[in-house]
């Protein structure tokens, strides 16, 4: 009997119209963001998404005003720029092309749209302003102390106190506008009249400051009043001065002492301005509460120190010091174009147990990066001291073994009477325990909250299955990658590293994207690569460069063409493709003049970093901290890159360069093949990576795939009993090559184990994050870390776009592949992503012989969409004529359409 398909549609029943006010415009952005301010990008590129109930909604032409006021743009006088009426289908980056824009110079703009549903009205009233472009806009001088006092301690260790500058000004007049242009390295917390400015926390993002400084800008317009104000700063040491001066300076990169520059401008009602900046009429002192901030070690915070009102005018600020001119950072000033952290979300702690000592335990109840904030009465000078690790020890103690020498710890000293409230300014970690001492009395759960800290970016992806295991690696997941966004992306919050391996990221940031998003955040992670870069053209495996390792090899360098990947493909961003382009295929040359020998690419550094110990045992007090370089991975990776690099010279408009990278391709993977390839049918020692590689990386010669993929499925199915054998580089390839190669069921099967080695096993053994080794419960502590995502590998990207089914064609998703597959045991998905054009949604549930599928396509994209069916006669649409869906073929049981934006559901019975 052949299977019946019905359609049934979701959509708008109100009859077809041109009318305007079917078609409105939502996320309005300028280079990413919402109404960002202080950019330094002179023609900033314009977005939005088409909201629409019709169905098949194309934009046909876009029309985008700016202008120098509101009262213009309300006026649709677009006196800096009228793009006119543009016949077109783009509605992402769109860039700027009116008069040149200055220094502090606030725009607004609108864009209306024309589509195949008819005229949206003009978009809401959006703006962007842009920062201070040339170095004479800034002040004189910058301000610090570049030295240490006697209460701080960098010899032996990297103890430095908070600096507090203050300064008083007068506004004579009304007030228009104000905004505040901020340097503050490494941290900096700004306050005007004893208000904190913004919602921002450890700002700026963190960059090599001999490269490059990020500010930010603030509009501080409701923070001034007319007559006398105060301003004042609070800095901290973040990546500036390093968390650790005098250990093994020959690695460590460290700046200085911190230092700031400032600019607050105002605008007055009648059209003049004033500029407050940094020099040295500020007064500063380093004596006060914040006596040591350590992004390692913690924050030591002495309440008895507290200058009641050192940021409100009318402070006695005769002790303090003279603020001094100081060297500044020889980086180059920008401004920071991607999203501060903020407390993004806030935990209660689930239970608190008392231990020997008057000491106790508090549960988070969930492995996350931040702080905690803390409720206490007591006497004057008492203390209250916390330390934080992952887990405990078997008798109920906190594990700080996989610490190392981070001593986790932040130090409370009570100024006496009422309740006090208190949390740190300048320091974070990774923590699920917290060990409290120093109290009289037993805390209460109410006295604390766990604040969660991250880069300020939307969650634009849900993932739910019939299976909960899955829903709980997927949740680990989102815990771990929104914990290590820190401006930079770290390898780990808790131990004393926290780095930007390159390696780490990977193909991983790929599967992050469908989470976060992520832009701008990569976009400036990949400037930091760039800036790491040596004239020669080596690039580090930490960028940026603050520990010194250049230890050349293909993997971790590599990620710098696999998030450029990864953005121009999620995002459409061509910027990231042009911007990366020269460094990539300098550091490819840099690579084949030194290291390759008959096409061989003859260095590596990490091999299959943290593969899995062939047992729980095995593995059982061994450090994972072991390197195995392969030649054969170098050598598939650059070969792999030749073929990114085929598609980045295309786009970036280097066509001369296709022909050679595609000879060297050609060579490269004969030469391989030659080498590494065994007429049993697999390569080198028939490991599982040494086989996913250069089968997904297409390098295996036609008539080889069937027997080199039967060797793979034999290694997962039989030799490993349905579970995966891959460290860091093979578990970025794992499940999409099994899916791709048609065993989508085998890659189910290795993602819902529970035993070892797995990511349910991590469950198993209690991690609500993800585990850096497979092995994570038993390895060697000095190498353990509970939060990491670099063994997610490619789990994300099959979540989403095989379990799920949505996944780009080409770029930007722009044409939608819509194909989930159909897996036994998985009953129902329930996805949703948010991409650069509109919200995109897969929700499908099997019952019995039943398939139910919701399907949304956003305005502006097409989406071919693999149905479940014998044969086309099959296929019925309830609410309208099948002629109103575009059937393509019938493929491997599935009836393919073409299908425009709108609300769909299909179902086959």
């Amino acid at each position: 009997m052949s299977i019946k398909i019905y359609i049934a549609i979701i959509i708008s029943l109100l009859p077809f119209t041109k009318a305007v006010g079917q078609i409105s415009l939502q996320n309005t952005t300028c280079e990413m963001l919402e109404n960002p301010l202080g950019i330094d990008v002179q023609k900033p590129r314009f977005a939005w998404h088409i909201v629409s109930n019709e169905r098949n909604v194309m934009q046909t032409a876009y029309q985008i005003l700016v202008s120098s006021s509101v009262e213009k743009l309300n006026a649709n006088e677009g006196d800096l720029w009228d793009s006119e009426k543009v016949n077109s289908a783009e509605s992402i980056h769109l860039r700027y092309n009116g008069m040149a824009l200055k220094s502090r110079m606030k725009a607004y703009w609108k864009v209306k749209v024309w589509t195949s549903a008819g005229e949206s009205e003009w978009s809401k009233t959006n703006y962007f302003s842009m920062g201070l472009l040339y170095y004479k806009d800034w002040p004189k001088g910058w301000i610090g102390f570049d030295r240490a006092f006697p209460w701080d301690n960098i010899q032996t260790a990297s103890r430095l106190s908070a600096r507090y500058f203050r300064n008083e000004f007068q506004s004579t007049k009304e007030i228009k506008s104000a905004t505040a242009s901020i340097i503050g390295l490494g941290l900096y917390e700004l306050f005007i009249n004893g208000k904190k400015v913004g919602k921002d926390v450890l700002s700026p993002s963190p960059t090599d400051y001999n490269k490059n400084v990020k500010y930010n800008t603030y509009d501080v317009t409701d923070y001034i009043q007319k007559g006398k104000n105060a301003v004042g700063a609070v800095l901290g040491n973040g990546r500036f001065f390093a968390m650790r001066q005098n250990e093994k300076p020959y690695k460590i990169k460290t700046f200085g002492f911190p230092k700031m520059l400032m600019n607050i401008n105002i605008v007055y009602t009648d059209g003049t301005t004033a500029n407050i900046d940094t020099d040295n009429s500020w007064k500063g002192t380093a004596d006060g509460p914040i006596r040591t901030n350590n992004e390692y070690d913690g924050e030591e915070y002495d309440a008895t120190k507290e200058f009641l009102g050192w940021n409100k005018v009318g402070f006695d600020d005769k002790s303090w010091l003279k603020a001094e001119f100081v060297q500044e950072p020889s980086g180059t000033i920008e401004a920071q174009m991607n999203e501060n952290m903020r407390v993004m979300n806030t935990l209660k702690p689930v239970t608190i147990t008392k231990l020997s000592g008057g000491r106790y335990i508090l549960d988070m109840g969930q492995n996350m990066v931040g702080w905690l904030q803390i409720k206490v009465k007591g006497l004057k000078g008492k203390q209250i001291k916390m330390r934080f690790a992952e887990s405990l020890q078997d008798n109920g103690e906190l594990f700080t073994a996989n610490l190392r020498n981070a001593k986790c710890t932040d130090l409370y000293t009570l100024k006496g009477g009422a309740q006090e409230t208190w949390e740190p300014t300048f320091t974070y970690r990774g923590f699920r325990y917290v060990e409290l001492s120093g109290y009289t009395y037993r805390p209460s759960l109410s006295d604390f909250v766990g604040k969660m800290v991250y880069d300020n970016m939307q969650t634009i992806g849900t993932f739910e299955t019939s299976d909960a295991l899955t829903n709980q690696i997927f949740k680990n997941a989102w815990w771990g990658i929104a914990g290590n966004y820190k401006g930079i992306p770290i390898d780990c919050p808790q131990r004393n590293e926290r780095m930007p391996w390159l390696g780490d990221r990977g193909a991983v940031a790929y599967g992050e994207s469908f989470l976060f998003d992520n832009g701008r955040f990569y976009a400036k992670w990949l400037q930091d690569i760039r800036n790491s870069q040596k004239e020669d053209g080596a690039i580090p495996d930490v960028a940026p460069a603050f520990w010194r390792y250049y230890s050349d090899n293909m993997t971790w360098p590599g990620a710098m063409l696999l998030v450029t990947e990864m953005l121009y493909k999620q995002t459409g961003d061509v910027s990231a493709v042009q911007d990366n382009y020269p460094a990539m295929k300098k550091w490819l040359a840099y690579m084949q003049d030194r290291y390759m020998k008959d096409y061989i690419l003859t260095k590596d550094s990490y091999g299959d970093w943290c593969m899995p110990p062939i047992t729980i045992e095995f593995g059982r007090g061994k450090s994972a901290d072991k390197k195995y370089p392969s030649e054969l991975i170098s050598t598939a990776y650059y070969y792999h890159f030749t073929q990114l690099m085929i598609q980045f010279a295309k786009v970036a408009g280097h066509e001369e360069d296709v022909k050679s990278y595609e000879v060297l391709g050609d060579k490269i993977k004969d030469a391989f093949n030659q080498k590494y390839y065994n007429d049993k049918g697999y390569y080198a020692s028939n490991a599982l990576t040494d086989n996913i590689i250069p089968l997904y990386f297409g390098m295996v010669p036609k008539d080889k795939v069937s027997t080199v993929f039967k060797n793979i499925t034999y290694t997962v199915e039989v030799t490993n009993k349905g579970h995966l054998s891959n460290g860091l580089v093979g578990i970025q390839w794992l499940m999409r090559c099994l899916n791709d190669y048609g065993r989508p069921d085998l890659a189910y099967t290795v993602a819902t184990q529970k035993t070892y080695p797995s990511w349910g096993y991590m469950i198993e053994n209690g991690a609500t994050t993800i585990w850096e080794l497979w092995n994570g419960n038993t390895a060697d502590p000095k190498m353990n870390s509970q939060n990491h995502v670099m063994m997610l590998g490619d789990l994300l990207i099959w979540y989403y776009e095989n379990l799920a089914g949505i996944k780009s064609e080409s770029s930007a998703f722009k044409r939608i592949i819509m194909k989930p597959e159909m897996i036994n045991g998985l009953n129902a998905v329930n996805a949703s992503y948010n991409s650069v054009y509109g919200m995109i949604k897969s929700s499908y549930n099997k019952t019995g012989n039943r398939f139910d599928w919701k399907v949304t396509i956003p305005p502006n994209t097409t989406a071919v969409v693999y149905i479940p069916a014998n044969n086309k006669n099959a296929v019925s649409e309830k609410l309208k004529s099948i002629k109103e869906i575009r059937f393509i073929k019938m493929e491997e049981k599935r009836a393919i359409y073409e299908i425009g934006s709108g609300d769909y559901e299909f179902v086959v019975d």
